[in-house]
Order: structure tokens, then C-alpha cells, then sequence
């Protein structure tokens, strides 16, 4: 385990999880914000490049589980992503959409921000969120976050406007 809050634990995501993250990365309308569901390749890919940011980094998106029923609900973590010329330190997160509107993915990104600031030692951390995205800039906001500016990704074969909401440690 990595960290714990009152409802949920994340831990290191291991292959085994590949089902329940299917449930997230496969759902079209919880994957909105990347121009649609993942293959089952694509799936792989995504838990691959998480097992190595754990080996390279020490940190990932890690599994949210639900302490209640020992389930995989969710995402969420610490990513390095580029930003315009440089790389950021980010708190990512992805959730189950049966799970959505209750919490959680605050509840776990407000996690991921203290582990930056507490053992990685960060000064700021930020969350890279399309402007379409309303729900999670809500997360971000509650997570103490501010807007602090745009840019536009190339992804999928689309152009997508991004906004970058940041936390200094205070």
C-alpha cells in the first residue's frame, strides 16, 4: 500500500487489475476527455507504462481501491507530463463512472498531492485537465488548485485545449 485515506487505499496496479481497469479505460463515457474507449492493447499499454514509471520514478498512477469492498474503483497518482517545454509533476486521476459524484476522486487526489509535497518533496504539483472537463477541474478546485494556463494538445488526431491547474506547497 502507498497511501490510505479514511475510505480508500492506493497501491502499485499489477496485472491482475487488467479487468477493472478495462471498466474505466474501455468505458466511452468515462473516456470522453481522450476522444474515446481504449482496446484491449491500448489497456496493456496503459498498465505497462505504469509498471514502468514505478521502476524508473517510484511513482505511477496507482489503483484506488475501496477499503469497504476491496475493489479496484478507480486511478490516481503522480505522473511526469510534458507541459508546453517542460516536464510537470502531476496528480492524474480516472475513475469508474459507477463511482463518480461521490467523493473519491477528490478524496484520493488530495492524497496524491500531500505524498508530492510530504515525501517527494515537491513545491508544486498540478493537474492537466481539457477544457471540457468539468468534472475534474471540480476535483482539482477542491484539491486547492487555481487555473494557471492553456495550451493545446495534439491527441488521437484531434487538437485539444487544456488547462493547468497548479498547488504550491505551502
Amino acid at each position: 500500500m502507498i497511501l490510505e485515506t479514511e475510505r480508500l487505499y492506493l497501491r502499485e496496479m499489477k496485472e491482475s487489475d487488467f479487468d477493472s481497469l478495462c471498466k474505466i479505460l474501455q468505458d466511452k463515457d468515462t473516456m470522453y476527455a481522450y476522444e474515446g474507449s481504449f482496446t484491449d492493447e491500448e489497456v496493456h499499454g496503459w498498465l505497462n507504462n505504469q509498471f514502468r514509471r514505478y521502476k524508473e520514478l517510484g511513482f505511477g498512477l496507482w489503483a484506488v481501491i475501496l477499503k469497504e469492498t476491496d475493489e479496484m474503483i478507480g486511478q490516481c497518482g503522480l505522473t511526469m507530463q510534458p507541459w508546453k517545454e517542460e516536464q510537470v509533476l502531476e496528480v492524474g486521476y480516472l475513475f469508474n463512472r459507477a463511482y463518480w459524484h461521490k467523493g473519491y476522486a477528490t478524496e484520493a487526489a488530495i492524497a496524491c498531492k500531500n505524498y508530492a509535497f510530504e515525501t517527494l518533496k515537491a513545491d508544486e504539483v498540478c493537474s492537466i485537465i481539457r477544457d471540457t472537463n468539468t468534472a475534474s477541474q471540480n476535483v482539482a478546485i477542491r484539491n486547492g488548485m487555481t487555473k494557471a494556463d492553456t495550451w493545446v494538445k495534439h491527441y488521437r488526431g484531434v487538437d485539444m485545449k487544456h488547462y493547468r491547474f497548479v498547488v504550491k506547497r505551502g
